[in-house]
């Protein structure tokens, strides 16, 4: 079955899990799509694991577009949420649907994120009635780093913890189908999801909220730059690929590959004619 934003929200009121991966690519998001995840977000985290910035303030609409494009080719039943990067919401309310429209029309995204909570709800409001569906997210907000200080936990004294509720709500009021909270302790993630009719979909906020998600290079050991507490590694493949890698070398060096299984024939008859 097709996953929607619709699908997104009957998953929360049957209390099913909803289960999210990031992709950028059409092979890893072909190979996702048909492991049976509910969605795939092309994030602005492509900036880090597959361009090599330091941060996300670097991605453009072009970047987001040409990946996102990739990605919708690659993923036939699972719900594409294309993320808006760094400026291209915060300028005004019309960039936010501008820019929110060439992702649909141009990248084939059918939702987009963008971060912030109630400071952004004009623009969440103003692409839902642009008939595009809107996930939201709140807590830590990779594209306000510099405000932040840097990457940490959000909402951990009384204060901060009432403001990401009041956000929460707003986004939900604003017409976000979905709100993705980052790096927000695990007890009050799981109030919020309790406060809200919208799917809460965590990274680093515990088993509370009604879905997960997880950078897919960071979950297969790919990216070791720098891994977040939150992660969980199901494999490492990274090892495994420098292995390959290596082998590859080596037979290329000593003459192994390629091998006769490896050519193409062609006759004798043809050969003799050559000279």
């Amino acid at each position: 079955m097709k996953n929607t934003a619709v699908t997104f929200k009957e998953s929360k009121l049957r209390n099913e899990k909803l289960t999210m991966l990031t992709a950028y690519d059409y092979s890893t998001a072909k190979i996702i799509d048909e492991a049976g995840i509910n969605g795939i977000l092309v994030g602005d985290s492509l900036g880090m694991v597959c361009l090599g910035h330091e941060d996300t303030l670097s991605v453009t609409m072009e970047d987001m577009i040409h990946h996102t494009r990739a990605v919708t080719r690659g993923a036939k039943n699972t719900l594409v949420v294309a993320d808006m990067p760094f400026m291209s919401y915060q300028t005004s309310v019309y960039d936010s649907v501008v820019n929110a429209g060439r992702l649909i029309k141009e990248g084939r995204a059918q939702v987009v994120k963008l971060e912030g909570g109630i400071e952004v709800c004009d623009k969440i409001e103003a692409i839902v009635k642009a008939s595009i569906p809107v996930m939201a997210h709140i807590g830590l907000t990779p594209q306000s780093v510099n405000a932040f200080g840097g990457f940490k936990v959000q909402g951990k004294d009384k204060e901060a913890a009432k403001e990401l509720i009041r956000a929460a709500k707003a986004v939900e009021k604003a017409g976000a189908f979905a709100v993705v909270l980052e790096c927000v302790p695990t007890k009050l993630a799981e109030l919020i999801s309790k406060e809200i009719s919208i799917p809460t979909i965590g990274i680093g906020a515990g088993a509370g909220c009604d879905g997960q998600i997880l950078v897919y290079q960071d979950m297969l050991g790919m990216y070791s730059d720098f891994t977040p507490k939150f992660v969980k590694k199901y494999a490492d493949l990274s090892e495994e690929m420098n292995k390959a890698f290596t082998k590859y070398i080596e037979e290329v060096k000593d003459g192994v590959f390629p091998g006769p299984e490896h050519g193409f024939k062609i006759s004798d008859d043809v050969l003799e004619k050559l000279y």
